[in-house]
């Protein structure tokens, strides 16, 4: 992927700004902040930090609707009975037998979720300046809608749903792999699996890692990462197929945010933040008779 560039008066190249992006000349405010600005260190670490520590408070001050979530829950797995998906509890045992891959899995449902998504922004931020904020808004629309989810649809995931079917594998290994099981069980909703963050998080890493990364193994890295979530939600038996469904539409619904507000989608604009443009010169008067 390559990034437009003028010479400036003085012979070194500019980054050029895409048309959707800069505007005509009565909409300037406008024009000003959908212009890609250079983020700054400070402000990113404290918005991201607020914005996850919002997020989280939200998330948990959502009722546990414990009876409605069950019963969602009885319905998610009849529907999918119906279409022929629900493969998930033959998933979960199948790999809740091999006891190494079954707790690698646990640690990669508490750890990689944050971790991955932290080291795509700081990549972002260092290599992709002027895509940055249009990422970042993908990611925080994404979250944020998500929590609609959480108060219209309250979901148990399979690990608590009745007769016991499934089996929930931080318990059975004693490993620390869920802020949903065991000691931490209290510090998160249980009740709020649909959609599935882990999906909308990971999908945005792997489709930003494929669009913008120059290196073939590093792009094909970013399509098997949400590939490789899946199973381990599904394994683990913290999430439905169709969870995975419905945070792949928050990532649409962030992105659609990001192209309306931005003209385009983030991988479409300069990978570096554009030099400021001088003000326009001011049309001369005609001297009155």
């Amino acid at each position: 992927m390559s990034d437009s560039t003028v010479t400036g008066p003085e012979g070194r190249e500019e980054v050029a700004v895409p048309r959707t992006v800069t505007g005509g000349n009565g909409q300037g405010a406008r024009r000003r902040l959908r212009r890609p600005q250079r983020p700054r260190l400070w402000f990113e670490i404290l918005l991201i930090a607020m914005s996850y520590w919002t997020y989280s408070l939200i998330r948990n001050a959502v009722p546990e609707q414990r009876a409605e979530a069950l019963r969602n829950a009885d319905w998610v797995w009849r529907v999918e009975h119906g279409l022929g998906i629900a493969v998930e509890q033959s998933v979960n045992h199948a790999v809740n037998s091999v006891t190494w891959l079954i707790v690698g899995m646990n640690y990669y449902y508490a750890t990689l979720h944050f971790v991955v998504t932290l080291g795509v922004l700081v990549w972002l931020y260092r290599w992709h300046p002027g895509r940055y904020a249009a990422a970042r808004l993908v990611l925080f629309a994404t979250t944020g809608v998500a929590l609609v989810g959480y108060y219209l649809f309250p979901l148990a995931p399979p690990r608590l749903m009745r007769g016991g079917t499934f089996v929930d594998t931080v318990l059975v290994h004693h490993t620390w792999g869920s802020m949903a099981s065991g000691d931490l069980k209290n510090m998160s909703n249980q009740y709020a699996a649909m959609p599935s963050m882990h999906i909308g998080w990971s999908l945005w890493c792997g489709l930003t890692i494929f669009a913008l990364a120059s290196v073939p193994w590093m792009r094909l890295l970013g399509l098997l990462y949400p590939v490789a979530t899946l199973t381990v939600i599904v394994a683990t038996a913290n999430h439905f197929w169709l969870d995975a469904l419905g945070g792949v539409l928050c990532l649409a619904f962030g992105f659609t945010v990001a192209r309306l507000w931005y003209g385009v989608l983030p991988h479409c604009l300069p990978r570096l933040v554009p030099a400021p443009q001088p003000p326009e010169p001011a049309p001369a008067r005609t001297p009155s008779p």
